[in-house]
């Protein structure tokens, strides 16, 4: 009965004791002596416990901007892109598109819009997001119409014309609206080298529509 007794409490000693450090040996070439080494630690276990949603309403501050653009930047990079806080301003996030995000028509609204609601959502004072440009030219009407002067000899030797109806330059999605005229499969082609030309020449331009 003592020899389980015993036993038991041994056993209960193994179970509540602190683990005792490893022992690594020193040699010095005439003696050997154990050195205590602090306990392995795996590269793997996260030290700190992962944050949860970010919940708002909140205030109108770059932290906040970033910490819920952080909760979306996965999604972004998942394309290859990024996105960076250019300004906040009169509570107007003027944000920069980066890497695929910004040159993919396919992922363009999607994402645009997606970062505009995600942080009206959480951040009530925001009034407008925009986009701005990385690099190239302020996208304004002079502007647009100096890149179709360069096209319309070509239209009018095939008898038509382009025109600029509208243009948003501001906001999520700057968008450019044309008017064309003519038909065939000339005017057609022109459709598609215009719209590339236009984004060629102002990266912040999302769309470009035709009346």
């Amino acid at each position: 009965m003592l020899l389980l007794c015993t036993r038991a409490v041994h056993a209960h000693m193994l179970v509540r004791s602190p683990p005792l450090p490893m022992l690594r040996a020193h040699t010095d070439g005439r003696s050997r002596s154990c050195v205590a080494q602090e306990p392995l630690v795996s590269p793997f276990e996260s030290t700190t416990s992962s944050a949860g949603p970010v919940t708002g309403p909140l205030p109108l501050t770059l932290e906040n901007v970033e910490l819920v653009l952080d909760e979306m930047r996965p999604y972004l990079m998942a394309d290859g892109g990024n996105v960076a806080v250019a300004e906040i301003a009169d509570g107007i996030v003027r944000l920069e598109l980066q890497g695929a995000c910004g040159t993919c028509p396919s992922s363009t609204m999607t994402m645009k819009m997606g970062l505009e609601r995600g942080l009206r959502e959480k951040i009530p004072e925001i009034v407008e997001v925009e986009q701005v440009a990385p690099d190239g030219p302020q996208l304004t009407e002079e502007g647009v119409e100096g890149v179709l002067e360069e096209i319309r000899p070509f239209l009018k030797m095939a008898g038509g014309s382009v025109d600029l109806v509208s243009l948003e330059a501001t906001g999520v999605l700057p968008t450019a609206c044309l008017s064309i005229t003519g038909s065939g499969a000339t005017i057609n082609s022109v459709r598609v080298e215009i719209a590339q030309r236009l984004k060629r020449n102002f990266p912040s331009l999302a769309n470009v529509t035709w009346d």
